[in-house]
């Protein structure tokens, strides 16, 4: 994540905070991001160095059209900074701090199988000692995990798979 990113996404929130739209400009992210992610063709678009900055203001403002005027701002300001490469940084780093601001935070478990409900409710349960936040969990499948799990929450890991602890022993065995 670049810093520039960062600062652009704080600079927004601080601007729909003060307007009273922060929870509008967050759809408008999430819908960026969603976009961004899923169109290949779009992430190329606006990394290229050939197309310019108007060219690549007008296809935004194209595709975004229902958005708030602060997240039109933001494109406006990319365009004069040329920035566009970052629009997809931005929006996720906005979702990321205003999810922050509403004492809100995403967890991923990443297991070998589909975690049941119970079992989620678990996770939810340990992780709620440790967090005073709002938990939302997101469950990765990974089969090379073997078995265990994952736990990420922010910038903290625990991992206790299968594949971890093989890995330990191999180490511990060729030293």
């Amino acid at each position: 994540m670049s810093r520039a990113a960062i600062r652009y996404a704080k600079a927004i929130i601080e601007t729909a905070v003060s307007n009273n739209t922060a929870d509008a400009v967050n759809q408008d992210m999430k819908f960026i991001l969603d976009t961004i992610t899923s169109n290949e063709e779009l992430q190329l678009f606006l990394q290229s160095p050939v197309v310019g900055p108007e060219s690549k203001f007008s296809a935004i403002n194209e595709i975004f059209t229902t958005v708030q005027s602060e997240t039109k701002g933001l494109f406006q300001l990319l365009q004069a900074n040329k920035r566009f490469e970052i629009l997809n940084e931005i929006a996720s780093q906005y979702v990321a701090q205003h999810d922050d601001l509403n004492n809100k935070q995403t967890a991923f478990v990443t297991t070998a199988f589909p975690i049941t409900a119970d079992i989620e409710k678990q996770v939810l349960a340990k992780i709620s000692e440790f967090s005073n936040k709002t938990i939302t969990l997101h469950n990765i499948v990974d089969p090379e995990i073997i078995g265990g799990f994952i736990l990420r929450l922010g910038d903290q890991q625990y991992n206790a798979s299968v594949a971890n602890g093989l890995r330990e022993l191999k180490r511990e065995f060729s030293n």
